[in-house]
């Protein structure tokens, strides 16, 4: 099944008129859908508002048929597709021990698609020269941080470097029956699904990476496994939410791993005119 179609089909032939393949499809009950394209803002798509009930069906949809099926899964807010795609879900839930048991509602949807960009480590080369050192890949969500995470775990691999990829929501490499769906070289592990920190662990006792790699460093538990690599003498690549470096360094969480020296290097993506560009920092 192509992702795209558990829309509806006014959805899909209004994506159809857009100049170029949108990252993230909006869907808003009483809305018109939008769709956000590579280093832009939300576009309106020209398309009549979408009904609650049309959502409710998107997602059993990605759910195959039943969201009461996948409420596991629904528990994180979001569903995996094939190909690494991502179904964010909000709405009204039922909660029980504290936690998320399911939704009742469904009143927004994010469907994000990721897209391999070979290339698009392009002018940083600098990481690789003297052999590769532990790097930090920082933006603001949707900067393409993930996008890059996973063209350096490419290069890195092709190059002979044994990487352990911790993915753990699918969508770096995409696994789907057991083969990444997203190139992420030759000499890559993947461990899918499992927490970063658990995977990170898991990674580092059986599968002997040079390597570690993660999606999204957001937690102490994350933090502890980065220092667990080094310690071992594993080098890291990661990424972290944030506008730069210094507004890592006000937060506790960011600011103590920094102070560790856990990463040699950060890489901080920046949006001009369109245009994503890469500002290298040395750390030590």
């Amino acid at each position: 099944m192509d992702t795209l179609d558990i829309l509806p089909r006014r959805v899909l032939r209004a994506l159809l008129s857009l100049p170029t393949e949108p990252e993230e499809v909006r869907l808003r009950a009483g809305e018109r859908p939008a769709a956000l394209l590579p280093g832009q803002e939300e576009q309106v798509l020209d398309c009549p508002p979408l009904t609650p009930d049309e959502l409710w069906r998107v997602a059993e949809s990605a759910a195959g048929g039943s969201l009461w099926s996948a409420e596991g899964r629904l528990r994180q807010g979001c569903l995996s597709l094939p190909g690494g795609a991502r179904l964010g879900v909000c709405g009204a839930v039922t909660v029980e021990n504290g936690a998320v048991r399911a939704f009742s509602e469904i009143s927004s949807l994010c469907l994000r698609l990721p897209h391999q960009a070979i290339g698009c480590a392009r002018g940083l080369e600098a990481l690789f020269e003297g052999g590769f050192r532990s790097t930090l890949i920082v933006s603001p969500p949707g900067g393409g941080k993930t996008t890059l995470l996973r063209e350096l775990v490419r290069i890195l691999s092709t190059g002979g470097t044994r990487v352990g990829l911790a993915d753990e929501r699918g969508e770096v490499a995409a696994l789907w029956n057991g083969e990444p769906q997203l190139a992420v070289g030759p000499r890559t592990d993947v461990l899918s699904g499992a927490p970063k920190a658990e995977a990170a662990m898991a990674l580092l006792r059986c599968m002997n990476p040079q390597v570690v790699a993660m999606d999204e460093i957001t937690e102490s538990a994350d933090v502890r496994a980065c220092l667990n690599c080094l310690g071992c003498g594993v080098r890291l690549l990661a990424t972290a939410h944030g506008a730069d470096l210094q507004d890592l360094r006000r937060r506790a969480l960011y600011a103590d791993m920094l102070a560790e020296g856990v990463f040699s290097r950060c890489v901080v993506i920046r949006l001009r005119g369109g245009t994503r560009r890469y500002e290298v920092t040395a750390l030590d």
